[in-house]
């Protein structure tokens, strides 16, 4: 079993160059940050966390972009991935570019988690609409790969009219970094998968094993092998139970919850994390 870790890395957190080193050096395998470009103060979609106002973190998140090549630059083995990337709310031909780029000078060790968004105030900000956000996520992934693959890229789509154009650096993974939706399991998300993406992030444990199998058809109805797909747990906390419960059902690799904390709270967790490694 392979563990990562993911942080919402704050301006009052652990920083990315030591969180980064400090996750490299005790053998853990990636470092994961979310994405939120702002909270609005309005409230027209409950906290996804349960608690009745946002936890603190979540107004002062890092981009997660320059986050990752600033503990990448640092690094030399961990991956580095976004847990997840609101791409609906940005711009896909400059994502496309932040993206290549950072894989091409990391050396190809880019995850690209990417999500639909919560958040129907933040989303609005961006000029989407919550019934419109999942087709405007699958064209601008679809934009993003085109460019990423192909030597002169075009599309021409509902939400996104790229001209032919040439766009270099191409990613160093080929023909493009991983792609993993995050979301709850479900027809919509599964097809978005078995479409255009490289695996799941689901988000707790409950009704994975028969989730998977949901997903292995929708994989198969598009000629698709579903054995090929990653499937990474996210914002685990461990016990046990729930390790051994993920093994049994075939999956390597979790991605572990730390906390939004500074250094001197954040190296013990990721002590104790390095333990779990056999």
């Amino acid at each position: 079993m392979k563990f990562g870790v993911t942080m919402f890395m704050t301006d009052q957190t652990m920083g990315p160059v030591d969180l980064g080193q400090a996750v490299e050096e005790r053998g853990l395998h990636s470092l994961y940050v979310p994405e939120h470009t702002h909270i609005p103060i309005s409230r027209k979609t409950p906290p996804p966390t349960g608690h009745a106002e946002l936890p603190e973190e979540y107004k002062r998140t890092l981009d997660p972009f320059v986050a990752l090549a600033m503990a990448a630059a640092a690094t030399e083995r961990i991956l580095m991935g976004t847990g997840i990337c609101l791409v609906a709310q940005r711009d896909p031909i400059v994502t496309a570019k932040e993206v290549a780029t950072l894989d091409a000078l990391s050396g190809g060790r880019f995850m690209f988690g990417i999500g639909f968004g919560w958040n129907e105030d933040e989303i609005a900000s961006h000029g989407v609409t919550m019934k419109e956000r999942r087709d405007i996520a699958r064209e601008h992934v679809l934009t993003m790969q085109a460019l990423w693959r192909d030597d002169v890229a075009e599309l021409d789509g509902d939400y996104v009219h790229l001209a032919p154009s040439w766009a270099w650096p191409k990613p160093a993974q080929r023909p493009g970094p991983p792609i993993l939706i995050g979301g709850a399991a479900g027809p919509k998300l599964f097809a978005h998968i078995a479409e255009y993406a490289d695996g799941w992030i689901p988000i707790g444990g409950a009704g994975v094993r028969a989730a998977m199998e949901d997903l292995g058809r929708a994989c198969e109805e598009r000629g698709r092998d579903p054995a090929t797909l990653r499937i990474v747990p996210f914002g685990t906390v461990p016990d046990a139970g729930k390790l051994d419960y993920y093994a049994s059902i075939g999956i390597s690799e979790i991605v572990l919850r730390l906390p939004s904390v500074g250094r001197d709270k954040a190296l013990p967790k990721l002590d104790t994390f390095a333990e779990l490694i056999q």
